[in-house]
């Protein structure tokens, strides 16, 4: 693949995880992960033409919503998950928790787990509960975007204000980077291995 054709794959993979980030916002906050199937739009049209007037007939992909992923581990659900041919690539959305670089050593859990060597659910589970209970944490949505040619992106919603202040709402900040999550990047590209 040529830098240019990289950089194309990247652009249309990037507004793919936009376009996922503002249907799953509009939602509202606090919800489970989501799970989207990237399927070419002319396909979808050619299979249900009905649909033409719903989907934009310019977008060479249509996001389709997947059943809710079940309860537990989101990488073991992942690991389980297969995509058929006609799916060219996958989405996930789901909310986070984001500290400032620096806050991680005063997560005494984290420092714990990490120091005992293997990290069971229960050190998971204190890590998780530490982070949200973090006075400088961020609520954020992080929406990974993958296709079958590699392309990948990012994008994630910083909450703006904290929920249950009085404090008047801060703007949303959004970022986009296609490092933000490697590790999900990765585990969504091994949904589409044959």
């Amino acid at each position: 693949m040529t830098e240019s054709e990289n950089r194309a794959g990247s652009g249309r993979v990037a507004a793919l995880a936009r376009e996922v980030e503002e249907f799953v916002a509009s939602g509202g906050w606090d919800q489970r992960p989501q799970l989207f199937a990237l399927v070419p739009t002319a396909d979808i049209l050619r299979q249900q033409p009905e649909l033409a007037g719903q989907l934009d007939q310019e977008s060479e992909f249509t996001p389709v919503a997947q059943d809710e992923l079940p309860d537990g581990d989101l990488g073991q659900a992942l690991g389980r998950i297969a995509w058929p041919d006609a799916v060219h690539g996958c989405a996930l959305a789901q909310e986070i928790i984001v500290l400032p670089p620096d806050a991680e050593s005063e997560l005494p859990a984290l420092a714990e787990a990490t120091t005992e060597g293997e990290v069971t659910e229960q050190d998971l589970e204190r890590i998780r509960q530490a982070a949200a209970d973090h006075p400088r944490r961020t609520e954020a949505r992080l929406v990974a975007a993958v296709l079958r040619d590699g392309s990948a992106s990012c994008v994630m919603r910083l909450r703006g204000g904290v929920p249950g202040s009085n404090a008047p709402e801060a703007p949303d900040e959004i970022v986009e980077s296609p490092d933000l999550a490697p590790n999900l990047i990765e585990a969504l590209r091994a949904t589409l291995q044959p």
